[in-house]
């Protein structure tokens, strides 16, 4: 099994050092060292780790956006450790799209178990994230199927069935998905109005 590729932030570099090597021993592949700071983005797209690791004193509002954009546009797990304990805080961190965040003083024995969960954590995101994508889309597809229904009926005066199977044989006729036939019916249809 390949080593999961750590990318480890951290402005306090005696702090970074002890980290990192409490993931080394507990099997993660730090492959850089960086700095907070207005690169973090490009930075992990720079090195392209499997998961980010930050260690902080508070995160910051900038660290938060940065996690945030990370989360949207190269979601990956990312486990914060932090002195903040605070509930607010916290909240920020996992609304932002932190995996996992930790209250500092944590036992070098943990660490592999607080990056399993946070791994675990976002995979689980991940995939409800998914399933929400893909059920508004079949959503969507049904409500353009079922306008380009109601469009048949009204203008060619056909049952909700005789224009169910029409769009099914043009779908089959043209070679086209069933939701590229309703969309073209409804531009045809609605541009007639």
């Amino acid at each position: 099994m390949d080593l999961l590729k750590v990318l480890l932030v951290d402005s306090d570099t005696a702090r970074s050092a002890l980290l990192s090597q409490a993931l080394q021993d507990q099997g993660y592949e730090v492959i850089a060292r960086v700095q907070p700071g207005a690169n973090l983005l490009a930075m992990i797209a720079n090195f392209m780790p499997d998961m980010v690791v930050i260690d902080t004193d508070s995160p910051d509002r900038d660290m938060l956006e940065s996690m945030s954009l990370l989360n949207q546009h190269n979601p990956m797990p990312v486990v914060m450790f932090a002195d903040e304990d605070n509930d607010v805080v916290v909240r920020e961190a996992i609304r932002s799209g932190v995996s996992g965040y930790v209250a500092r003083n944590t036992d070098s024995k943990r660490v592999r178990s607080i990056m399993q969960v946070a791994i675990a954590r976002f995979r689980e995101y991940q995939a409800l994230k998914n399933e929400l994508s893909q059920t508004k889309n079949e959503l969507e597809k049904g409500k353009l199927l079922q306008k380009a229904k109601s469009l048949l009926i009204k203008h060619k005066k056909v049952t909700e069935d005789e224009a169910h199977q029409a769009i099914q044989k043009l779908s089959m006729d043209q070679n086209k998905s069933v939701v590229e036939v309703a969309e073209n019916i409804i531009s045809v249809l609605e541009m007639s109005l």
